[in-house]
């Protein structure tokens, strides 16, 4: 009896927080402890200068450490070669370093690295460790939950490296460093009033990801809408747009849409 006690407390934690589960970023809040889950990540992108349509596939798997600390391990794969290819990976860790909460709100703060090592060619000039560049990222976020609207931001500093295989960084050593900042609002539209942890929630979001280059002072600023689903507080799905707001950067791809899927398992270890 107290195990499943246990269990249901952690999935009534988790759905009160699923507007922090945002699309495009990571919050300041971590997954459950002692918990496991699995992603699909698919980003579908039309070239800009040709018929060309690029597809991104990045197997996620992320383990719950601890309340404060939580990894994200995965794979690169496209199709800008024939046929869909592994090109590389990388390790992610957020560390929640402050949280004040209370009933229905709290303020987080966390910190995060990400290593990334890619072996494709290198064809734009945004820093990319998702599936483009090597290199490492180190940032902090705050987010800020308000009963059902949730605030978050994030600063991170990006450094690019030489991607394997003998593809170079081009754009010169001054230009291998950038500025991320990222804003993100989401509001829980569904259900209106919470009966039990297998209704569906229905999650709007709007994010804005910003990067300005420190050695060129070249800049992207995307607006990027979604949707998400929760399912059981155990199953998710997102899908959003990223959209180019305005951008001095060269880019083959810059808009596109982005489907994920997520599943989770509670009390693994």
């Amino acid at each position: 009896m107290r195990y499943k006690i246990l269990i249901v407390l952690t999935l009534v934690s988790s759905l009160s927080k699923t507007q922090e589960l945002y699309t495009f970023t990571e919050p300041a809040s971590n997954m459950a402890a002692k918990s496991i889950g699995i992603r699909l990540n698919n980003y579908v992108m039309p070239e800009t200068y040709t018929s060309k349509t690029n597809y991104h596939l990045i197997p996620e798997i992320m383990f719950g450490v601890s309340r404060k600390i939580m990894i994200h391990a995965d794979a690169f794969l496209s199709n800008r070669n024939q046929g869909l290819t592994a090109e590389g990976g990388s390790v992610y860790l957020k560390y929640r370093f402050f949280s004040n909460d209370d009933v229905q709100k709290h303020f987080r703060m966390a910190l995060y690295g990400r290593y990334s090592f890619n072996n494709s060619d290198i064809h734009q000039e945004e820093i990319n460790l998702y599936g483009h560049n090597s290199g490492i990222q180190t940032g902090i976020i705050a987010t800020q939950l308000l009963h059902k609207v949730s605030i978050s931001s994030g600063l991170s500093f990006l450094k690019a490296t030489n991607n394997g295989s003998g593809n170079k960084y081009p754009y010169g050593n001054n230009s291998a460093k950038a500025i991320n900042y990222t804003f993100s609002i989401g509001k829980l539209m569904l259900p209106k009033e919470y009966k039990s942890y297998k209704q569906t929630n229905l999650n709007l979001m709007l994010e804005f990801l910003n990067q300005y280059n420190m050695g060129s002072g070249k800049y992207y600023i995307y607006a990027a809408p979604s949707l998400q689903l929760i399912f059981n507080s155990v199953a998710r799905m997102d899908v959003g747009y990223r959209k180019e707001l305005s951008s001095t950067m060269t880019r083959t791809a810059p808009d596109g849409l982005f489907i994920r899927l997520e599943y989770n398992f509670f009390n693994v270890y």
